[in-house]
């Protein structure tokens, strides 16, 4: 499988929904799924990646598709997820991805925060800090 979860704790319904969905969006960066991740990133996202770069979702999106960024694998370790007032989510978790960034190949474990909201009863990356 392209994204593993690995020490996973007991989580409530709601907090595993908030998982499944931060699942479909590493599955969708890795299988290049522009579709998908219009679908799951809000239009107002914000990435910050570890150099410290900004990206919107659509400078995000278009590097993914034209192969600036690669990923080939995730792994998910030791996810929280808090919910706020029902609407909000942060999911705090170590990801390491195997990807191929700006033409550095290499094997990463980021320090992740990823903000989520809920919108339509689904949820959608707001922002994600690595």
């Amino acid at each position: 499988m392209t994204v593993t979860v690995v020490n996973k704790k007991d989580l409530t319904a709601e907090e595993e929904e908030v998982l499944e969905r931060f699942i479909e969006f590493q599955k969708a960066m890795i299988e290049k799924d522009s579709a998908k991740l219009n679908e799951i990133i809000d239009d107002n996202y914000t990435l910050t990646h570890m150099s410290g770069k900004t990206q919107t979702k659509q400078e995000y999106i278009d590097e993914i598709m034209d192969g600036t960024l690669n990923y080939y694998e995730s792994i998910i370790d030791n996810p929280k997820i808090t919910i706020q007032e029902g609407t909000k989510a942060i999911l705090k978790a170590d990801v390491t991805l195997d990807a191929k960034v700006y033409e550095i190949k290499g094997r990463w474990t980021l320090d992740s925060a990823q903000s989520m909201e809920k919108i339509n009863g689904k949820w959608h990356m707001s922002k994600w800090e690595t």
